[in-house]
C-alpha cells in the first residue's frame, strides 16, 4: 500500500490488519505516536487524518490509501516548532510527556476547526485525551496561547 505521510508518499508492505500506529512505527520508525491502551480510548496514537484527530491504534492501514496522514514528526515545518508544540512547551505542560503528542495532534485538529475556542469547547475536543500525570490545567493554558497565534 501507498500512504502519504507527513507530505511524503511511503510504500509500506503490511498486513491487511495491520493497525496505522503498527504501520507508523514499526515500518517507518515514526515513533512519535504512542501506544496506549490498544483500544483508541486513551488517545497516545492521536494522529490527523486529513485533518481529523483519529486514533491510530484502531484504524487500519488499509483503510488509509489515498487519505492525508499528519503525524507529531510532521508538524514542525522549516526547523520551527508548530503553534501548539511551543505552547505546551512555554506552559510547561509536560512532566512524563507520555501523552503528549496525542494531546498536541488532538489540539491542532481542534484549533484547525475553532481558532477560538471557550475553555468548555477545549475541555470537549480533548475528551478521551488522558493525561497520568494530570496536567490538564496547563494543558487547557497552551491550548489558549496557541489559539492566539
Amino acid at each position: 500500500m501507498v500512504l502519504n505521510i507527513n507530505n511524503k508518499q511511503h510504500s509500506v508492505n503490511a498486513g491487511p490488519d495491520e493497525s496505522l500506529l503498527m504501520v507508523l512505527r514499526n515500518h517507518l520508525d515514526l515513533t512519535g505516536s504512542k501506544y496506549g491502551c490498544g483500544e483508541g480510548a486513551c488517545g497516545a496514537c492521536t494522529v490527523l487524518i486529513d485533518g481529523k484527530a483519529t486514533r491510530s491504534c484502531i484504524t487500519p492501514a488499509s483503510s488509509m490509501e489515498g487519505k492525508e496522514i499528519t503525524t507529531i514528526e510532521g508538524l514542525e515545518k522549516n526547523g520551527e516548532l508548530h503553534p501548539v508544540q511551543t505552547a505546551f512547551l512555554n506552559a510547561d505542560v509536560f512532566q512524563c510527556a507520555y501523552c503528549a503528542p496525542g494531546m498536541i495532534m488532538s489540539a491542532v485538529s481542534l484549533l484547525q476547526k475553532n481558532s477560538n475556542p471557550s475553555d468548555q469547547d477545549i475541555v470537549s475536543a480533548m475528551q478521551g485525551n488522558i493525561c497520568r500525570c494530570g496536567t490538564y490545567p496547563r494543558i487547557i493554558k497552551a491550548i489558549q496561547e496557541a489559539s492566539t497565534v
